[in-house]
């Protein structure tokens, strides 16, 4: 019998660990990471193909006009979106697919996977989410003044998420959202293969009796 497999998508505000957890994950657990496609210029050490596919403003443009795209959004002047054929041939060969989004995004995929799971990633407080920012070096103040406003109109996303995890310590991170996922394969939504094979055993059991 062929498990389901789970869509799962994490969000979570800009500096909360989100790239860091889904790297660990992949590391440590069998998960297929969907990677996103964006418009933004890649940060010093990105690969194209490994973190993100890096296009042009033009080139995502006519993905969408394509509906090649499960979900795209624009976040502080890039483009951002989820190839849509990878994620569909992964579920169906009943492997996990991770999906690391933003929250306009993640509501988008819930539409059309109304069994996707989606985890939101959250530090412990405001100071220390302002410090992961500032420690990454990587933008400047006025960019980071608009990731903290960004996530400031974000907030009101966590309630529509199915699970909030604190990124304080890492290594309890990880194992959290690595729990979740394992613990939706025993919902019976996720169980069709197996109800259907119990259902056709017992009853030619009960036929041959």
């Amino acid at each position: 019998m062929s498990k389901k497999g789970v869509l799962t998508v994490i969000s979570g505000f800009s500096g909360a660990g989100k790239g860091t957890i889904m790297k660990q994950l992949i590391e440590k657990y069998p998960y297929f990471l969907s990677i996103s496609a964006t418009t933004r210029k890649p940060r010093e050490g990105e690969v194209n193909g490994r973190e993100y596919y890096f296009h042009t403003r033009e080139e995502f443009e006519h993905m969408i006009e394509q509906c090649e795209l499960i979900e795209w959004a624009e976040y502080v002047g890039n483009y951002y979106g989820t190839p849509k054929q990878a994620v569909k041939d992964q579920l169906a060969e009943g492997k996990d697919v991770l999906l690391e989004i933003e929250m306009q995004g993640g509501m988008l995929v819930k539409e059309q996977f109304p069994e996707a799971v989606l985890i939101f990633i959250t530090p412990p407080s405001y100071e220390e989410l302002a410090s992961r920012l500032k420690g990454r070096g990587t933008e400047t103040e006025e960019q980071i003044s608009k990731r903290l406003k960004r996530a400031g109109e974000e907030v009101a996303y966590m309630k529509s998420y199915d699970y909030l995890v604190v990124n304080d310590k890492l290594e309890d991170a990880v194992e959290c959202v690595n729990q979740i996922i394992q613990n939706e394969h025993c919902r019976v939504c996720n169980c069709e293969n197996l109800i259907e094979h119990m259902e056709s055993e017992l009853k030619n059991h009960s036929e041959g009796e």
